[in-house]
């Protein structure tokens, strides 16, 4: 895996985290052992206010960063997480994603989902 890769990502989606010494970090974690030919996809996805999402997989680690409002989220097996502005929810392959809802009525909800998969698999992957 390319070295680069994770100071990409930082400066890619929190380029103030770099010049502001002593700052947290929003996530920190150990990046996984990925077999050849991965790929990463990075999306910027709106909800509309009260938007219910469906259930899907993603056979995919993914780190959802929201920018904007709030996001309920959801794995199977989980507690329902309500993931604000400014703060991350991490999914890895073998989760199933049951809950990514809009709870605002009136706001939209906008986040930034960061995908490693393997190259060539779609990003949403029905339930079975």
């Amino acid at each position: 895996m390319n070295k680069i890769l994770p100071m990409m990502l930082l400066v890619l989606l929190f380029p103030s985290a770099i010049s502001a010494q002593g700052s947290g970090a929003l996530y920190q974690g150990l990046l996984p052992t990925l077999p050849p030919n991965q790929e990463v996809v990075i999306q910027e996805i709106t909800l509309p206010p009260g938007r219910v999402g469906s259930a899907h997989r993603h056979d995919a680690y993914v780190w959802v960063y929201v920018v904007e409002g709030a996001i309920d989220m959801q794995v199977q097996g989980g507690e329902v997480t309500r993931v604000n502005a400014g703060e991350v929810f991490v999914e890895s392959p073998d989760d199933i994603h049951i809950m990514n809802n809009n709870p605002s009525s009136t706001e939209p909800a906008k986040f930034l989902a960061i995908l490693i998969k393997e190259a060539g698999v779609p990003v949403v992957l029905p339930v079975d």
